[in-house]
């Protein structure tokens, strides 16, 4: 594989060109920041689509080369900021939920905190393609920790919480009407459980 400093930039360069062709993401990117962040000019949103769209492939390629290279190289690169808070809890033996904001490399702090020997607990959403939901699940188990099914509730989870495991959260999903409340988020709302 080639170093990040080479990669990472040449990734970022198709990145950026695969999101001008993806349109219906783009809108979607487009109208969500227009919702969550009004202040913002035109030209503010699309800088910052066209760099989520330079992060994906980066962010994918970095999943593949933890999955197979493990997480010795990945640490190196790796600066946790707030690590004290981490240690304190660690120290103290609490429970701890992690609410963590949905993005490309979301998966990846919580693959390394389990390669670190920590029991990490995470829902996940099963994936339309039945051949890339069972990699993509390989993949976050390989370090350990167990994964709930969204579709169990939320209740598998907690339990994992209440048994030591760190668990690590996504909020912002809709799980339905019957089952979502709104919350406020930037300038708008989104959905998350009660």
């Amino acid at each position: 594989m080639f170093p990040p400093s080479f990669r990472d930039p040449v990734l970022a360069k198709i990145g950026r060109w695969v999101g001008r062709l993806s349109r219906k993401a783009r809108r979607r990117a487009t109208i969500n920041l227009s919702l969550c962040f009004p202040e913002k000019s035109d030209t503010e949103r699309e800088i910052i689509v066209d760099n989520m769209f330079a992060t994906a492939l980066q962010s994918i390629v970095m999943m593949a080369e933890l999955a197979i290279r493990g997480p010795e190289k990945f640490q190196k690169r790796v600066f946790w900021k707030g690590l004290e808070i981490l240690e304190e809890i660690r120290h103290n033996n609490r429970n701890v939920i992690f609410l963590v904001p949905h993005g490309w490399s979301v998966d990846i702090p919580a693959m390394l905190l389990a390669a670190q020997g920590e029991k990490m607990a995470a829902m996940f959403h099963q994936q339309r393609n039945p051949v890339i939901d069972y990699v993509w699940n390989s993949v976050r188990r390989k370090f350990g920790g167990r994964l709930h099914s969204r579709e169990d509730g939320i209740k598998p989870f907690i339990q994992s919480v209440r048994q030591g495991y760190w668990g690590y959260y996504l909020p912002d999903q809709d799980h339905g009407p019957e089952y979502s409340e709104f919350a406020d988020f930037f300038a708008t709302y989104k959905a998350t459980l009660p």
